[in-house]
């Protein structure tokens, strides 16, 4: 199946000069959206994996549907300030300034297998910063799907040694 065929292009979003990666034809989509978990969880269950890590929001979609396919528990990674009691904090730098995600301190035992997801690799900030997060729980990274890649970004280089798949490739805007 063709999943770049789902993917929209929208011009100058969210700011001028980006081409934003609207994944939502792809999500209307029973049979694309089908494969795509499918696949993930093709390539991801030989990992082994405890849990299935995603980052706020649009990790969420393809990563609780993961976890489900995997029969693993989920975690969210949200942005500071949604989630309630104890948190871990990892930061990372964006074009306009610095975020972070965070997940909640219990969420993952030392030890733990975890596959990390999100929608779409650009640059590699907000990819690092989940490795920060769960490596920073004592649990090990092992691997990380996304649906998409610019990879013209280069954030690929930020996984350095993480077992990385992606569904949807693109080489140039």
């Amino acid at each position: 199946m063709n999943l770049a065929s789902y993917i929209r292009d929208i011009p100058d979003f969210p700011k001028e000069g980006i081409v934003f990666k609207d994944i939502t034809p792809l999500l209307l989509d029973f049979d694309a959206l089908d494969f795509a978990v499918s696949s993930l969880a093709e390539w991801a269950r030989p990992l082994s994996v405890d849990f299935v890590v995603a980052a706020e929001a649009r990790g969420f979609i393809l990563g609780a549907a993961l976890a489900r396919e995997l029969g693993v528990g989920f975690v969210p990674a949200r942005k500071p300030g949604k989630l309630p009691g104890e948190t871990v904090s990892a930061e990372y730098i964006l074009e306009y300034g610095v975020d972070a995600l965070e997940m909640h301190a219990d969420a993952i035992a030392d030890g733990a297998r975890v596959l990390l997801h999100d929608d779409l690799l650009a640059t590699g900030g907000t990819a690092a910063a989940l490795v920060d997060l769960v490596r920073g729980r004592g649990a090990q990274v092992a691997g990380f799907g996304f649906l998409v890649e610019l990879s013209f970004l280069g954030g690929r280089e930020k996984l350095d040694g993480i077992d990385v798949k992606t569904l949807i490739a693109y080489d140039g805007e």
